[in-house]
């Protein structure tokens, strides 16, 4: 099977090289210090079948960490962790079947050597879908099926070799995972814009891991949870750009002191039906309780760009959030709201090789019914563009603050970061 891949991709490179149909650098990009960024992977075109193409690439995320614990509780000791570890590994390829047609893949080993573990991780899929691009010669109506991200959050929809920080927020994360599973659980969706004034993605598909339910505490639901009755997700997302020259084109937080876009959306996303039970140990007694949920995402998003400014806020509200999977003494499980939300700023300095300043604030009450569940965090860096989004270096300080029942302790990051893209 190996060996019939790399010949197959080796009649493609042939074709390509013969006919000069290679193409990797991105010709509307600025002039970085070294040079100008490529696009999404190198694309190879065969002479015999120009609708058709070939994609390959790879994006390398490293960080140096010092990561330092802070505990409220004083019989708690403090604690001091370096690390150094590749926050995103990936080999990324795609295909072109034709004037509409595509497929699109990524394979993945995330946060290698991460932890005092150094845990090597393993490869998995991310991406894999097969998109139907304006199947009708209109804009207005695409498809993508399979493995396809669900719009639940701008950050979490923009491409993570085009974030300003490689760790997006706690409260954006936690969408991620909410509704269906890396919100890219097996989908179907359509989706499209009006002349990119409006943009407008319905879904449906599997919804979230049961590994991935998690109480506001932050214990995983496998631990306790055995799942029962489970729905397929549905949802979606409109987009508007009201200002006439102010469209939004391209999903990105990157946009190195280039035009200007201003834009809002909405988006709703439920689970009907989430059902199954408990199973909780303390010493010799036993609790069970069952549950039946139904869960919703409601996300608000804001951004705007002019030249070098860029700034970036959402809003979040879960419904049906539960308190805490083990609640002991037989007690019904408590289900409520959480909200959050978070701004992202960055001001590209054009003149300065392209360094770039940018901060982050971010609030969560994962429990809004209760005190203690709250998470702030506040984040600043420097990133330097190389070469665009190809090349690029960052430092950045992080300090989270977690309440009573999220943690009660400070923690507090200085990263040292790099990425390299293509």
């Amino acid at each position: 099977m190996l060996k019939r891949t790399l010949t197959a991709f080796g009649l493609i490179a042939a074709h390509a090289v013969a006919d000069g149909d290679i193409t990797v650098i991105d010709r509307d990009s600025p002039d970085f210090l070294l040079g100008k960024q490529t696009r999404v992977n190198m694309k190879f075109i065969p002479g015999d079948a120009p609708d058709m193409w070939f994609k390959a690439g790879i994006r390398v995320q490293g960080t140096l960490e010092s990561k330092h614990t802070d505990y409220k509780n004083p019989a708690k000791k403090d604690t001091s962790i370096q690390d150094a570890y590749l926050r995103r590994v990936r080999l990324e390829v795609g295909a072109g079947f034709g004037k509409h047609t595509s497929f699109v893949m990524d394979i993945r080993n995330d946060k290698s050597n991460y932890g005092i573990e150094n845990t090597e991780g393993s490869f998995n899929v991310g991406d894999a879908y097969l998109k139907i691009k304006k199947p009708f010669d209109s804009s207005l109506v695409n498809f993508k099926f399979y493995r396809a991200k669900i719009d639940v959050s701008r950050t979490e929809t923009v491409k993570s070799a085009y974030v300003i920080a490689y760790d997006r927020p706690y409260v954006a994360d936690a969408a991620a995972q909410y509704i269906s599973f890396n919100r890219r659980g097996t989908n179907a969706q359509m989706y499209g814009n009006w002349k990119n004034k409006v943009h407008y993605q319905v879904a449906v598909g599997s919804a979230s891991s049961p590994e991935k339910i998690i109480d506001a505490y932050g214990k995983k639901g496998t631990d306790y949870v055995d799942l029962k009755d489970q729905s397929f997700f549905y949802g979606g997302k409109v987009r508007f750009s009201p200002f006439d020259g102010w469209e939004e084109k391209k999903r990105t937080e990157t946009y190195f002191a280039q035009g200007k876009h201003a834009g809002i959306g909405v988006a709703y996303w439920t689970v009907p039906t989430l059902k199954g039970s408990t199973n909780y140990r303390a010493g010799s007694t036993g609790y069970t309780n069952t549950f039946d949920l139904r869960r919703e995402l409601v996300n608000i998003e804001a951004s705007a760009h002019y030249k070098g400014f860029f700034i970036q806020g959402e809003w979040f509200r879960f419904k049906d959030v539960v308190a805490d999977w083990t609640p002991g003494n037989n007690e019904a499980l408590k289900t409520g709201d959480s909200t959050g939300w978070y701004v992202t700023g960055e001001y590209v300095i054009k003149q300065l090789s392209y360094i770039a300043p940018y901060a982050r604030y971010e609030r969560w009450n994962r429990f809004d019914s209760k005190d203690g569940y709250e998470i702030t965090s506040v984040l600043a860096g420097i990133n330097w563009y190389l070469r665009g989004n190809s090349t690029k270096v960052g430092l950045q300080y992080q300090k989270d603050s977690y309440g009573e029942n999220t943690g009660d302790k400070d923690v507090t990051y200085m990263r040292i970061t790099s990425q390299f893209f293509f």
